[in-house]
């Protein structure tokens, strides 16, 4: 079976890459525009490569190229978790996240739509697409944007049923929450707040930190995909989310508390960020009782082994940025 990946250099992409290598089932094209990462941020970095190539290509501007290698390579599978996905930055490059999100996708569908290699196309989208109902999300509730990151995410959402519905095209769409891990970018919560803690610094609580949130492990998001892949039918929509959700505080607690600090010399209330999504209840049971998924890393356990990732790397990581730097 033949997977191609695209944006197989982020977070959830490359976890992804390592999911599929591990189970020794796939060949695997991984496409993303950047260099691959070094091997502190790549789970599958002393995986075999055997079954694993790597094109380094833009879906921005490259992709003829794209379209080609993926011509050459036939895929049954095409997964795409290529984005930009910065919901506080978005509103600042608002373009740019329309520019990737929509634009470019819209050229890599319309020019697949009659590729019949092309068995399942998997879009990773966001939960973000919601809002911030106050009810419980299911995959059928209104879509309901509030920042240009989520707005781009739901745009394309809605092109992939449109060309499902008009050319059968075998689209798929999985919203997913939050996620961590280990890997992540260091200016995501868990990780920066780790090191902050483990520098002596202090964490900045947006709003207080008492907003709620769904919070994925990037294993149980990568072992979703697959099952979606693999016995999930074209044309749905797949929430994915663990089995409760958390004030953004609460995570920082488990991170004080993993680290030996106290909470309340190790954080300070911030102003929120603007139009950030919320959602509060996120059904999942669509993908739970159709094709037998389930979270399987609890929250405390999954956020002591990004501690794990980040003792074992700690002086290759230090170098790097804490703060979301943006590429065009």
């Amino acid at each position: 079976m033949r997977v191609a990946v695209l944006g197989s250099n982020s977070f959830a992409g490359s976890d992804f890459v390592d999911l599929l290598l591990e189970s020794g089932r796939f060949d695997v094209l991984g496409i993303s525009r950047s260099p691959e990462k070094p091997a502190a941020f790549l789970p599958y970095a002393n995986r075999s490569r055997e079954r694993f190539v790597y094109r380094q290509l833009d879906i921005n501007s490259e992709h003829r190229a794209i379209a080609a290698e993926l011509d050459a390579f036939a895929p049954e599978f095409v997964v795409n978790f290529a984005a930009q996905g910065d919901e506080a930055a978005s509103w600042a490059y608002p373009a740019d996240f329309f520019q990737t999100n929509c634009v470019a996708l819209a050229r890599l569908v319309d020019g697949l739509k009659g590729r019949a290699y092309v068995r399942r196309f998997l879009q990773i989208s966001s939960s973000s697409v919601y809002g911030a109902p106050a009810e419980t999300v299911t995959e059928s509730s209104p879509l309901a944007p509030r920042s240009p990151y989520a707005v781009s995410k739901t745009a394309a959402d809605l092109l992939l049923l449109a060309y499902f519905e008009n050319f059968d095209f075998p689209a798929q769409i999985m919203r997913p929450p939050n996620l961590y891990g280990p890997y992540q970018q260091l200016y995501r919560l868990v990780p920066k707040s780790m090191i902050q803690i483990r520098r002596g610094g202090v964490i900045e609580l947006h709003g207080g930190g008492y907003a709620m949130r769904s919070y994925l492990h990037i294993r149980d998001a990568s072992r979703a995909a697959l099952a979606i892949l693999e016995r999930g039918r074209a044309g749905e929509v797949y929430n994915v989310s663990p089995d409760d959700v958390h004030r953004i505080r609460e995570l920082v607690m488990i991170v004080c508390e993993l680290l030996g600090r106290d909470f309340s010399e190790a954080t300070r209330e911030v102003e929120d960020r603007r139009g950030q999504s919320s959602v509060t209840r996120f059904d999942s049971s669509k993908i739970r009782s159709e094709l037998g998924w389930s979270p399987q890393v609890p929250l405390r356990g999954g956020i002591a082994g990004v501690g794990a990732w980040l003792e074992k790397e700690w002086d290759s990581l230090m170098g790097e940025q804490l703060e979301y730097v943006h590429h065009t």
